[in-house]
């Protein structure tokens, strides 16, 4: 990866919106790995799921795309609000086609893919070829995808939609997505340019802030060195001001952390804005 922060001209600084889509209620013993090891009492622990949005006056790029009706249902999932409403409340059409970044392909991250039916979708090449290599069947994998979803990457390749890339990619100025691994083998996460600072949106290399603050990993791991070494670059690059925001896939208290969003609206309470950036609608 770069040592350096995104490239940031004026003109390419962007607004980060998190919007919060669904939730769950559980315990820590089933989110972080071994947790028994830690010496503690279980307890209960909530898990959100999120997708969030880049946008400036010249470009929207959607990251992830959360999980679909079916995809939650299956899983007893609470939706708060549907991702392609949520999409279109904010103006964020099939015909805008803006790009999607997919940061890993579980179903929580790659649902309603399809309702981007025309924008460039851009993944890491080892987590596309590993999801469509011989291990992407096995249970301790298999649990945590929607077969339908990955029938949407590869429609998007065919098409000539699907970008993939390796170690890391520059979107766009301002816009950089950087490969780390150890949840999937091709987690990645995405560093972007505001005006309060640079945003690491962390996705599932960071489920919980707990995770990469007591060096705790989540329950479900492809490569657990790989997870370790993420949380190491996490925090090397808040330390350096690589990255002075750091945005969890799932935590419960990220919303928190951040200016709230669209309080007067069907927003509220769901959502929180990074960087004040005049969009054009």
């Amino acid at each position: 990866m770069s040592g350096e922060s995104p490239e940031a001209p004026d003109h390419a600084l962007y607004e980060v919106l998190i919007v919060k889509h669904g939730t769950r209620q559980t315990v820590k013993s089933d989110v972080f790995l071994n947790f028994p090891l830690y010496g503690e009492p279980d307890e209960s622990i909530q898990m959100d799921y999120f997708f969030w949005v880049i946008r400036n006056a010249e470009r929207t790029v959607v990251v992830d795309t959360g999980y679909s009706a079916h995809g939650g249902e299956v899983r007893a999932r609470t939706v708060l609000i549907s991702p392609p409403t949520a999409f279109e409340l904010l103006g964020i059409t099939p015909d805008s086609a803006p790009a999607v970044i997919i940061t890993h392909a579980h179903y929580d991250h790659t649902g309603n893919v399809d309702y981007f039916d025309t924008s460039e979708i851009v993944l890491a090449r080892a987590e596309y070829e590993f999801w469509t290599g011989r291990h992407a069947s096995r249970t301790q994998f298999h649990h945590s995808i929607e077969e339908y979803d990955l029938v949407q990457l590869d429609r998007a390749k065919a098409e000539g939609r699907l970008t993939l890339f390796d170690s890391h990619h520059t979107l766009a100025p301002g816009i950089e997505i950087i490969q780390v691994g150890g949840h999937t083998p091709g987690q990645s996460v995405v560093r972007v340019a505001t005006s309060e600072g640079t945003v690491l949106l962390a996705s599932d290399s960071v489920h919980f802030y707990e995770e990469y603050e007591r060096d705790m990993p989540f329950t479900y791991v492809a490569d657990l060195v790989k997870m370790y070494e993420a949380f190491d670059l996490i925090r090397d690059m808040n330390r350096s001001g690589e990255a002075d925001h750091v945005v969890s896939g799932h935590d419960a208290e990220t919303l928190s952390r951040f200016r709230a969003w669209g309080a007067d609206g069907p927003f509220a309470g769901l959502a929180a804005s990074i960087g004040r950036i005049e969009v054009q609608r």
